[in-house]
Order: C-alpha cells, then structure tokens, then sequence
C-alpha cells in the first residue's frame, strides 16, 4: 500500500476537511464547530508538517483485525422537527434535507421514527383511540400524514437506501392499565398483562407497518419498548424483559409471520438508568428469537458482557445524548468519543437524537434538547449547530458496509475499512493546540500535524 495515499479531513473546533493524493499536495476546507451556515465547508492553506519530531501521539493500526460489520450513521425524525421543517419554503426545505441526507453531504445512511407520539412529538397520540378495538378497525396514521411522513418521504427521495428503525413510547391509552399514554399517574403506566390486549397490540405494530409500506416507507426493524423502565410525564411506558419477550415471541412474531410482514423485530430501546434489564433479557429462554437488541445511555463495558453473553444477537444504537438544548461547541466536542464508545464496544451503528427542532428547542413537555438543526418558524431561518458539523463528519466517512478494524490511540478514534480496503481514521485532536500524530502501519510511521481541537478523518 502506498502509505503517502492520506485524504485528511480535520475540524476546527469541528471539522477541516483535506482532501491528498499524497501529502506534498493538499486541498484543505474547513468548518467551525460554531452555529454555521448549510454549506459549512471553506478553503484553508494548512501546512501538514513532517519535522524531524521524535514523538506525538500514536495511532496504530492492524487493518488485518476486523470485527463488526457497520451499518450506518444517522439521526431521529420526530414530529416537531417535521413541523418545523414544514414551515420553511418547498426551496428551503430542500436545502436542508440535502444537507442531512445527500451523499456528497453528511449523508445519513441509518435513522429512528417513533410509532406514535415519542416525547418530541407535538403533544401524546396512538393511531388507536377507541376502547376496545381489539381488531383495529379504527386504526389510522392521519396524524402522520401532516407532518412525519412528509419529513421521512423527502428523506427517503434524497437516500432510497435509507435504513429506518422504529419503537413505541408508549402502547394506545386503553391498552394500560393507567390508561393514559403518558406516565407518572396513580395508576401503574405500564401494558395491561392480558393476552387480548397483547394480540391486539401485536396488530397495531403490523398495522402500523403495513400502512407506512403503502405509503412507501418501509421500517427495517422495529423495537417493542423505548426506554421499558421510564415512567414520565411524557409517553412511556414500563415493561419488563418477561413481558417484553412474552408480548414478542407468542404474539408480535407469530403475526408478522402470518401476514408477511418483513420487518425484523429487536429488543428494547433498553438503557442503564438504574437497572440492568438488558442483562436481565438475555437470561431468558426464548431470547435468541430476537433479531437484536436495541441501546442508548448504556456503558460501554455492559455493552462488551452483553455481547459476550449473547454474540449473536446484533447490538445497535438508538438515541445519542440529547443534552439540554443550548447547542454548544463544547457539547459538540464529546460526540466522537460517544460514537466511538459505542462502536468500539461492538455496536453496529450510531443514531443521533433530534435531527431538527424549532426555534424553542423544546419537547411537547417543556424539555429542552439539543439538534443538529433550528428551525424558526416565524422568521423563516435555518441554523446549523456544532453537534452538525461533528455529525456531518463521522456520517461523511463511516458507511454502510465499512468494518471496525482493530486500532489503538490515546485520543477518541473510530477505525475502519471499507470493501476497497482503504483505512478511514476518524480522530479528534482535543489539545489546545497544533499537535503532532505519528501513524504507525504495518512497519512504516508517518508524522502528520493535525489542528487544535479539531475530529479529523484520514483515509489511507
């Protein structure tokens, strides 16, 4: 392999790109990790040094290691985020789909929807509001049609090759025993444990596929729970890992296989606020009906025992840090070391939270969370935030197809390679300054100075 072959790409408190064909000739733009514009990359002449230094910080390398498969970078449609989209003009939004979805832009590739109201939608709602309607005769995705499918559909024209993964927040109210699709109520907010109750919910989840079909979008894969252990005052609801396998296995399953329905089935989302149910789930027989489990908020070291207790269930990723809404640059330096923690420990993807919000930055309840993108709905504006120009990198360089290879540094650092061979570094330089990396590979080192706290992504 000739090791001068380097196409670097550094951000600047966000991103540089440098595109080489050796590293004597260099192209370079760049974008900041402050609120910026759609079009974020600019020209910079950057010297990349090879002095006679006899140290830096290390990156090697063992392209011979591989491990999981990769299946894409992305982030969540929600409700709010199709109304906001939805205000701008048809040029306008556009614009910032492309900037989101397109190849030669940061090109998501693997992305969450809720099936109903998730606590970013505009307020609660199911698709089956009468009591009783064990059948679903009364079931309709209306409510979708105003908002999320428009969203998902001019994603899906940018990328038909998208991979859309999907999860409840919380079952139709007369399903549970609060009956109420939000919690924190007197009653228990949780699945009433009745097997009528679980045959028609099992019908909702095909109804709900089969519609979004029609209507052009398929779902890969859905989980039966987001976060199954949250009671809170917006949709949630708790189920155990007995109920969620039961609910799954002699119902979900057997119906999906009965009407033909495609869409793989995973556990979860399960997270680690204060309980292990996703180690509590692979204790129990039947599990391995599972196509996979669903994680967020879980440690990296409960994710390596989960997969080494059960390697043949597929772990992937389902909601990233959603912070508290103010957007900022240091927020936006903790990303790749939070995509790499879960793709280092085996996962096969990252999914960011709220691509897009409005100019609130708000959930239906008040929360404040942060997003790639704000969307002013009265002044018509579009701005771009720190955690975007990170996104944009990491989604720019890490695809579909591409494996993990084995790789060792002191910094935050993805490694993989994709089906060509060539090796993709994606690191961040968090020291205050200009620093020096030496890249070891298979007997040769080449020194390389990559920008103050920059992510930089190196294909060899």
């Amino acid at each position: 392999m000739n090791y001068l072959r380097l196409l670097l790409i550094s951000f600047l408190l966000a991103s540089n790109f440098v595109f080489a064909q050796d590293l004597s000739q260099l192209k370079v733009q760049y974008v900041t990790l402050e609120k910026g514009e759609a079009s974020p990359l600019k020209e910079l002449a950057v010297e990349v040094k090879d002095q006679k230094v006899k140290w830096g910080h290390e990156i090697t390398l063992y392209p011979e290691i591989e491990y999981q498969v990769i299946e894409g970078i992305g982030g969540a449609f929600n409700e709010i985020g199709g109304e906001a989209l939805l205000s701008l003009s048809k040029t306008q939004q556009d614009v910032v789909i492309d900037q989101l979805f397109a190849s030669d832009k940061a090109g998501f590739t693997f992305c969450r929807t809720a099936i109903g109201s998730s606590d970013f939608g505009l307020d609660a709602y199911s698709y089956s509001n009468k009591d009783g309607d064990y059948k679903m005769k009364e079931f309709s995705i209306e409510r979708d049609q105003k908002y999320v499918l428009p969203y998902l559909k001019a994603a899906f024209k940018i990328n038909p090759n998208l991979t859309l993964f999907a999860s409840p927040w919380s079952p139709p109210a007369w399903m549970k025993i609060n009956n109420s699709i939000t919690g924190l109520t007197e009653q228990e907010n949780a699945l009433k444990a009745d097997k009528k109750i679980y045959e028609a919910y099992a019908r909702y989840f095909a109804k709900y596929l089969q519609e979004y079909q029609n209507e052009g979008i398929f779902i890969d894969r859905m989980c039966v729970q987001n976060e199954n252990d949250a009671n809170t005052k917006y949709p949630s609801c708790v189920m155990s890992p007995s109920q969620m396998l039961e609910l799954t296995t002699d119902h979900i399953l057997p119906l999906f296989k009965k009407e033909k329905i495609s869409t793989k089935v995973y556990a979860g989302t399960f997270r680690t606020a204060e309980k292990l149910d996703l180690i509590e789930l692979l204790t129990l027989e039947k599990v391995d009906q599972f196509e996979g489990v669903g994680i967020q908020y879980t440690s990296p070291f409960i994710i390596t025992d989960a997969i080494k207790m059960k390697p043949q269930l597929k772990m992937f990723h389902t909601e990233g840090h959603c912070y508290n809404g103010k957007n900022s640059t240091d927020e936006a330096k903790h990303r790749l070391e939070e995509v790499a923690q879960y793709i280092n420990s085996g996962v096969s993807n990252f999914c960011y939270w709220n691509m897009i919000l409005n100019e609130t930055t708000e959930s239906g309840w008040e929360w404040p969370q942060n997003s790639l993108i704000n969307i002013d709905r009265e002044k018509k504006t579009i701005q771009y935030n720190p955690d975007y120009n990170a996104m944009y990198i990491i989604s720019h360089f890490i695809k579909p197809g591409d494996v993990r290879i084995a790789s060792n540094s002191q910094k935050p650092m993805i490694t993989v390679k994709d089906k060509d061979g060539n090796i993709k570094i994606l690191i961040q330089n968090t020291d205050n300054n200009d620093s020096t990396f030496r890249i070891h590979l298979q007997g040769e080192t080449k020194k390389i100075t990559l920008p103050k706290q920059s992510i930089t992504a190196i294909v060899i």
